[in-house]
This record gives C-alpha cells, structure tokens and sequence, in this order.
C-alpha cells in the first residue's frame, strides 16, 4: 500500500518525537516502505548543528542507525531554507513530490492556549490541506 514515507524530524527535539517516530517505523516495517527523514533548517546556527552541511551528516548518521537498528531502508534529507517559519511548509510539501512519497507519519504539536486564541497554526493542518497523499498526524 506505502512506499515511501516522508517523517519531517527535528533533531534538537527527538524526546518529543518518539511516538511518531515509532509510528512511522512501524508502518515501514507492516508495509516494506522506505523512510525519508527530513529536516528544514535556516543557514544559520540552530539547535541541532551549526550549518545545513553538518546537520545533513547528523541526521544521515540517523537514518543510518534508525534503519540498522529497526531493519528498514531510510534515508534522509535537510532542506535549506531563508525563513524555516514561512517556507517549512512549502519545503515539506516540495520534499513530498521530490521523494514520491505516498504517505507522511508527522508530529502534531500539543494544543494549548495558542491554539485557543487562533494565535498559532498548525504546520500537521497546512500539509494535510495542500497534499495529495495521506498523511498520519501523531499527537
């Protein structure tokens, strides 16, 4: 049913992603797909490294563990991008038809105030709206 399945990761948040990146192993392993994880960075200093080339290698490193560890094929890929806050989601859904990915596992964050007050939106919702291909939101 999937081949490839896109799981956009955040490096400097793996504690918060463990349900979803186990989902998304999960039904890598049910469905014999291939993982793509894909992160999108600014060109300056963020959390997880301190360029896109170093945070490519980092999370390439954990493509490779990922999939020696669960018996998977993954890789991975980190997008460039000027402003993450206004790109990220064009960058994703880019990244969807780049890869031909038939399926998206992604994070959703946790409701609160923000969300209340129509203050934040919701990069889950975004994608959802404007892809094509199914995608498993994880709270």
């Amino acid at each position: 049913m999937y081949q490839n399945i896109l799981v956009p990761v955040d490096l400097s948040h793996l504690d918060k992603l463990a349900k979803t990146l186990n989902t998304a192993i999960d039904m890598a392993k049910h469905y014999q797909a291939r993982l793509c994880y894909v992160s999108v960075t600014n060109s300056t200093p963020g959390a997880a490294a301190h360029n896109p080339k170093e945070l490519a290698s980092k999370l390439s490193e954990f493509a490779d563990e990922q999939g020696a560890s669960h018996g998977i094929q993954t890789s991975a890929m980190v997008l460039e991008s000027v402003d993450t806050a206004v790109e990220l989601d064009d960058k994703l859904l880019q990244a969807i038809k780049d890869t031909d990915t038939d399926l998206v596992v992604m994070a959703s964050h946790p409701p609160g105030l923000g969300d209340a007050l129509h203050l934040l939106r919701s990069n889950a919702a975004e994608i959802v709206k404007h892809s094509k291909i199914s995608v498993f939101v994880v709270r």
